[in-house]
């Protein structure tokens, strides 16, 4: 243990060697750190099918090229302060410090050990979207902010230092969220948010804390997101965006694509445009129907999905702006990552549940720890299961498999965790049936063309 702490210790003074050699000067100081990094690595011997240093310095060698840009664009435009928090905390804190505690805790435990915790600080919002399952609650709940200190203590105490904010609109609690904040510097936090609550004030928190950023919902341009969400809502959303870019402070997207703005979501010129806003990454999610009051008809169809995944994958050669679609790219994660894989999710009841999508719990916050929750039957049937399908293009359990989050429920009993209306799981996944269907055929083509490629690659 003394040499793991050490080894630790060693490189999280490299790391701040590092970044320090990097601010100096970074376009001419990047290529080589990573050509350092990639000599350093092979006096190792360390053995991998790809290197992930090498792919890093090939990625970046082009000063002309996507990645290089966005890079650089992370000096240019990020407050220094920001930046080296942001930096340090999630390299030497959630990725070497954590890494290890998360991998002892796993040994130990014998179940999944989150890599981040999503959590909804509270139902409540102040817009009434159409298809979401949070307009439905008419008795808002809230986690207190002991609750809330006790789940990020807990977390770390795991080795857990990522944690992201959804809800509801969580930045209904915007003043809680920079205390969090300022309570855990050692840790990044993130929030799922309309932006229409981000103001002058909460920006300059942010610039204090440097420890927060905001993921800011757009579903394509005015008329898209406007349709959905309410009318003015784009523009509150821009708004947020231009001030959090004149404060120079990092912020991304989180894009829902549905059958009514798949085209747009996924165009050039909307990729285009929130890169000149000044966003640094773009989360992309698939509407799923969850809830009684949800709207099935809003589903993608399999070849929406499908110009989805080739228009991401093109976008990511050209584009600087790091995306990632959290159903097409389950095969870069191994298939689906609730169920403590990677992360949970705990609603503001503080029922601990699998997925943000997964609306079923044996646990809850208040009776029982994360690790209790993690070594749950629910958890563990989904540890056993996973991944739940061979092709990673089909990783969900309820919109690419949904008989196997039937199966899950009735074998585990647990219980719907909707504060409304609890759905039944068969209910559910009856909506999901005919999108797997579809999807199905896809999907097989499409792996089997990426298997080929890879194939190829390595040949």
């Amino acid at each position: 243990m003394a040499d793991k702490k050490l080894k630790e210790t060693m490189q999280s003074i490299g790391v701040d060697a590092a970044i320090k050699y990097l601010d100096h000067n970074p376009e001419d100081n990047i290529p080589k750190l990573l050509d350092w990094m990639v000599r350093f690595d092979a006096m190792q011997k360390q053995k991998r099918d790809k290197d992930p240093f090498v792919i890093t310095r090939e990625s970046l060698s082009d000063k002309n090229g996507n990645w290089y840009k966005l890079a650089t664009s992370l000096w240019s435009d990020i407050d220094p302060r920001v930046r080296r928090t942001l930096f340090r905390n999630f390299v030497v804190n959630a990725t070497i410090v954590g890494y290890r505690q998360q991998n002892e805790a796993k040994d130990k435990f014998e179940c999944n050990i989150p890599w981040a915790i999503l959590m909804d600080p509270t139902s409540a919002c102040n817009l009434n979207c159409i298809g979401c399952w949070a307009a439905e609650y008419e008795h808002n709940q809230n986690l207190s902010l002991e609750t809330w200190d006790s789940i990020i203590r807990q977390g770390k105490a795991m080795g857990t230092y990522i944690y992201l904010y959804s809800g509801g609109e969580p930045m209904v609690r915007k003043a809680d969220i920079l205390k969090m904040c300022e309570a855990h510097q050692d840790c990044v936090f993130l929030a799922f948010t309309n932006g229409t609550l981000i103001d002058e004030a909460f920006a300059d928190g942010m610039l204090k804390v440097r420890n927060f950023i905001p993921a800011i919902s757009v579903e394509g341009f005015e008329k898209e997101t406007d349709a959905r969400r309410g009318e003015g809502t784009y523009r509150k959303a821009m708004q947020a965006m231009e001030l959090l870019r004149r404060k120079k402070l990092p912020f991304g997207a989180s894009c829902c694509y549905t059958s009514q703005n798949t085209d747009i979501i996924g165009s050039e010129a909307y990729i285009d445009d929130l890169i000149s806003k000044g966003c640094k990454f773009a989360w992309f999610f698939t509407y799923i129907p969850v809830g009684v009051d949800a709207v099935p008809d809003l589903l993608a169809s399999a070849q929406q999905r499908e110009f989805m995944y080739h228009q991401l994958r093109a976008f990511r050669k050209t584009k600087p702006l790091f995306t990632m679609d959290f159903w097409n790219d389950g095969e870069f994660v191994g298939g689906c990552i609730a169920g403590g894989r990677a992360y949970l999710h705990i609603n503001a009841a503080g029922d601990i549940e699998p997925c943000a999508f997964i609306h079923y719990s044996d646990s809850n916050i208040h009776e029982k720890t994360i690790l209790e929750a993690c070594q749950s039957p629910l958890f563990g049937m989904y540890q056993a299961r996973q991944p739940f399908s061979e092709n990673m293009l089909q990783p969900c359990p309820l919109l690419d498999n949904p008989e196997s989050l039937a199966d899950i429920i009735d074998l585990t009993q647990a219980k719907s965790t909707d504060m409304m209306h609890p759905e039944d799981v068969h209910e559910l996944t009856k909506k999901c049936i005919n999108a797997a269907e579809n999807w199905a055929p896809a999907a097989d083509r499409l792996w089997q063309c990426s298997r080929n490629c890879a194939t190829h690659e390595v040949d």
